[in-house]
């Protein structure tokens, strides 16, 4: 009874591996996509999982009064003729109780070219992906204002999607401007 029980758990735990393989594959292919149809085929995408300091989250969770999701993000580097023509991030804020994929790509200077909800997990708030409502980002950096309600839209049935990427874009746009300041 007990190796049934331990076959059944070691299938079970082997499919949600292979699925988050594939998951994590299609994550990647899309935001490959993202790039490449911002950037053009001819650029160099350079890709980390990029650690934040300890010190540096602190400060900018404080600031937007909502933490990080892990202690980590994924950054790439969109390269032209040996020149770092943008950057990107892919992160995860938490919707009602579920995490919200998306990807904020950045000029050279830290201001938003586009941002895009990659994987939306509830059942409700899906207003977010909507690229009109992403639209609103663009050209917004670390001194922009990201008060709902005034500088970016509410959406009705959003409103816990529509403040948590409002915030998880904003703290993108101060990390990215520590990233470029210390040369990374």
């Amino acid at each position: 009874m007990n190796i049934n029980k331990d076959l059944t758990l070691n299938f079970i735990f082997s499919l949600i591996f292979i699925s988050n393989i594939s998951f994590s594959q299609q994550i990647n292919d899309e935001v490959k996509d993202i790039l490449i149809s911002t950037f053009g085929k001819n650029s160099t995408i350079k890709f980390t999982k990029y650690e934040i300091e300890k010190n540096a989250a602190t400060k900018i969770e404080k600031q937007v009064k909502q933490k990080f999701f892990d202690s980590s993000v994924y950054y790439y580097q969109i390269i032209n003729n040996d020149k770092i023509n943008g950057y990107a991030l892919l992160d995860n804020v938490y919707g009602k109780s579920l995490p919200i994929t998306f990807l904020v790509l950045f000029d050279n200077a830290g201001n938003i070219i586009s941002s895009q909800i990659v994987k939306y997990r509830e059942q409700y708030g899906g207003s977010v992906k909507n690229p009109q409502w992403n639209e609103q980002f663009i050209g917004k950096n670390y001194s922009s204002s990201f008060e709902v309600g005034k500088e970016i839209n509410s959406i009705s049935g959003a409103t816990i999607s529509v403040n948590s990427v409002t915030k998880g874009i904003q703290k993108l746009t101060l990390l990215i401007k520590e990233i470029i300041e210390n040369g990374e």
